[in-house]
């Protein structure tokens, strides 16, 4: 399989560009820049490097910084932002302290019109600038291609040893022409021929996991969340009543929820089905609790505890261990050490008790978005395959102050209005997230010739692409009045709803 590797120095678009690559139908993986030796990627047939950016200063020697012999591998390179920095600078460049930084939308001019790299892109064009580093020396053998007003070296190239370099980041999409950008060297440069495609994944998938569970059992945690449902789907189709899904459901999930992965499960896929419904204990655990992490430790460590105890139930001595581990779960960080790897809900911790013949991952090498892709071909409601994120602790996180029954059930009922009413007049699809808070505040208010004190409700809806900022979504004010008037006329004991109008930052996205 062709394939590029990323080169992560820390960038925060590490993802993205792999993420871009791949909508090119090339496949990317990302490599931390210490866990992986020049001599290695040699080995493993990269057709391509991309170095990412990165927020250090190439001549700090405390910055991340690699072997030069990558630039003599006869890999085609194309360095991004930082990367494009020390390419120059492993080349024998130099890199300065740029007398003017340049930050958001900015004009690109080139300077040549024979580059393979820049092919397709007009004279002028916007990229993405975001550097206060500036190339001020490109090595011997390299030419300019491009630049802005004030950047004397925004693009540069090595053509006969195919070493590229851009100061701007065509992954994002404010850079107008960063796609076609990255197409030309994938496919001018690297010479790809594209061949990968997610409508073979799952055919391919189904094969290797019969081979590798054979005659055994496979137990697997179901949460009802996006990766688990389709890490269920994908499994059940290559060994049928061989897996066991275990669903715990902690009476924390929104209005009919566990019903529906119940449902969907049992109806479409032949596997084992345990649902343990555990609201009752949850709740008394969670009696008095008031601060907001101990509620998330006492959530977590209930629920792998019911889990794990099924387990031990079920057997699992003859049995493989499913997880629903993506791609972005398990890739390490160039910032970090080479073995510190992220810690994820997807990824259990197991119970030294507990033994199993392995784990099996079978979309540990895909993307969130190529994962809704794979549960959309399996047949997977859209509902599951487009679930918005929902934390681990559900709806107790959503409860400011001590949970109890009666206020799951009213956040639930509120919770469902406000999906309700989103889905009928189709403005769903504008927003990255929204839900119901209850923040513990009671007001008061008038309900036909009657004084209430009740509860108060927040509504909190984002818009994002990467959840790493948001900004609060600009709903309606006429559909916010309507989900207003069917909150506090259909869910009792709600009798004020209020509009969460802050960003992230300085916010968070959830309240607690």
């Amino acid at each position: 399989m062709e394939k590029i590797l990323v080169l992560d120095f820390g960038g925060q678009y590490n993802q993205l560009i792999a993420r871009r690559v791949r909508d090119l139908n090339v496949y990317a993986e990302i490599k931390p820049y210490n866990g992986i030796t020049p001599e290695e990627i040699a080995a493993a047939g990269y057709c391509g490097i991309i170095f990412t950016g990165g927020p250090n200063s190439v001549y700090d020697m405390s910055s991340p910084h690699y072997d030069p012999k990558v630039l003599e591998l006869g890999i085609p390179i194309l360095g991004i932002c930082y990367g494009a920095q020390l390419t120059a600078w492993m080349g024998g460049g130099s890199v300065i302290t740029a007398e003017t930084s340049e930050y958001g939308k900015i004009s690109l001019l080139l300077d040549v019109s024979d580059s393979c790299l820049l092919e397709g892109v007009p004279a002028e064009s916007v990229v993405w600038m975001s550097h206060t580093d500036r190339i001020a020396a490109v090595p011997q053998g390299f030419r300019v291609t491009a630049h802005t007003e004030v950047c004397p070296v925004a693009a540069m190239e090595n053509a006969e040893k195919k070493l590229y370099a851009v100061q701007f980041h065509p992954e994002v999409t404010h850079s107008e022409y960063g796609k076609q950008i990255l197409r030309n060297f994938l496919y001018n440069v690297c010479h790809c021929e594209g061949t990968w495609r997610m409508d073979s994944f799952i055919e391919d998938t189904v094969v290797s996991l019969r081979q590798q569970i054979g005659d055994k059992k496979v137990i697997l945690g179901l949460s009802g969340g996006v990766d688990s449902s389709v890490a269920a789907g994908l499994i059940s189709r290559a060994v049928g009543d061989q897996l066991t899904c275990v669903f715990v459901d902690q009476g924390l999930m929104r209005k009919d929820e566990g019903d529906f992965v119940e449902e969907t499960f049992t109806r479409l896929f032949d596997m084992k089905f345990v649902r343990l419904n555990c609201q009752e204990h949850f709740l008394r655990c969670l009696k008095g609790v008031t601060d907001p992490e101990e509620k998330r430790k006492i959530i977590g460590t209930e629920f792998y505890k019911a889990f794990w105890d099924e387990i031990r139930c079920q057997g699992s001595a003859d049995s493989f261990f499913a997880q629903g581990t993506i791609y972005p779960d398990r890739i390490e960080s160039g910032k970090g050490e080479a073995d510190k790897i992220k810690t994820h809900h997807n990824m259990v911790a197991q119970p030294e008790d507990v033994q199993f013949l392995g784990t099996i991952e079978p979309l540990k090498d895909l993307f969130k978005d190529e994962v809704r892709r794979v549960g959309e071909e399996l047949g997977i409601p859209k509902e599951l395959v487009w679930r918005q994120p929902f934390p681990g602790p559900g709806l107790g996180v959503r409860i400011i102050g001590e949970i109890t029954a009666e206020k799951v059930k009213i956040l639930q009922e509120a919770d469902w209005v406000l999906r309700d009413e989103m889905a009928k007049n189709g403005y769903e699809k504008n927003m990255a997230q929204f839900f119901c808070v209850l923040p513990g505040v009671s007001t008061v208010g008038v309900m036909g010739d009657h004084r209430t004190y009740d509860h108060l409700l927040a509504i909190r809806a984002v818009t994002t692409d990467d959840f790493m900022t948001a900004d609060w979504a600009r709903i309606p004010y006429d559909l916010l009045a309507k989900v207003s008037n069917r909150i506090t006329n259909e869910v009792r004991h709600i009798n004020r709803v209020v509009y969460d109008i802050t960003s992230k930052p300085p916010a968070t996205v959830e309240w607690e």
